[in-house]
């Protein structure tokens, strides 16, 4: 457990802990998490995206060794007084910040779409429908870095997804999350350049204005591709 005293939890320069919360002035704003298994085996993505007080999207995405890949996405939520919680018909999904730039916890309960391939997202998404859920818990090993309009800030996962062929335990992973907002217009793009080669893992979202997230797997985490 990282003590409150700890240089890791020191916001970037120019910014308070009060910065890893939800801003009411943004225009846009969005969280990611992903980890991954050190061999390559697991790894996951999740990613929330608020548009003012308005509406939301949400994506999740578990990508395993020999298992279908499976996949939420949400791209019309209404934004509730708590803006960290998304509710829809049987979906719920709640980040909550446990202590700012320390600890967060990622619950949701959903139906998913299990997809024999993840190229398959990219299109209509057709798949068997699956119950899911899941509660892991995010815990900082880093000081958080600046990026363009937000910080990035490297950590571990642990915690436990419930899928209909059992439940899958989460050991401790590496992950990576980022917090990004914007006054004004819309967000640059999180992920730069592309990866030429990748460790087979793989997760894509498309989302209802068409707009697509295409990733893989890299030794430091989630790319698109080249």
């Amino acid at each position: 457990m990282i003590t409150s005293d700890s240089t890791i939890s020191q916001p970037p320069d120019g910014l308070t802990r009060r910065d890893d919360r939800a801003h009411t002035d943004a225009a846009v704003e969005e969280w990611t998490f992903s980890w991954w298994s050190s061999d390559a085996s697991t790894a996951g993505f999740a990613m929330y995206r608020l548009f003012g007080r308005r509406r939301a999207w949400y994506c999740w995405g578990l990508s395993r060794v020999g298992q279908p890949f499976v996949q939420v996405v949400e791209s019309d939520l209404s934004v509730r007084r708590d803006p960290m919680i998304a509710k829809a018909e049987a979906f719920w999904a709640e980040f909550t910040c446990e202590s700012p730039f320390e600890q967060w916890t990622l619950g949701n309960e959903m139906h998913a779409v299990a997809l024999s391939d993840p190229s398959d997202a990219l299109g209509r998404a057709y798949g068997d429908t699956v119950p899911m859920a899941s509660d892991l818990e995010w815990y900082a090993t880093e000081r958080a870095i600046a990026v363009p309009c937000g910080y990035a800030q490297t950590g571990v996962i642990v915690g436990d997804i419930e899928t209909e062929r059992g439940v899958v335990t989460v050991p401790e992973m590496r992950s990576v999350r980022t917090h990004r907002w914007t006054t004004d217009g819309d967000l640059p793009s999180l992920f730069d350049g592309g990866a030429v080669a990748h460790l087979g893992r793989r997760v894509a979202f498309r989302f209802d204005d068409d707009s697509r997230l295409d990733l893989v797997l890299t030794p430091d985490g989630w790319s698109t591709r080249r």
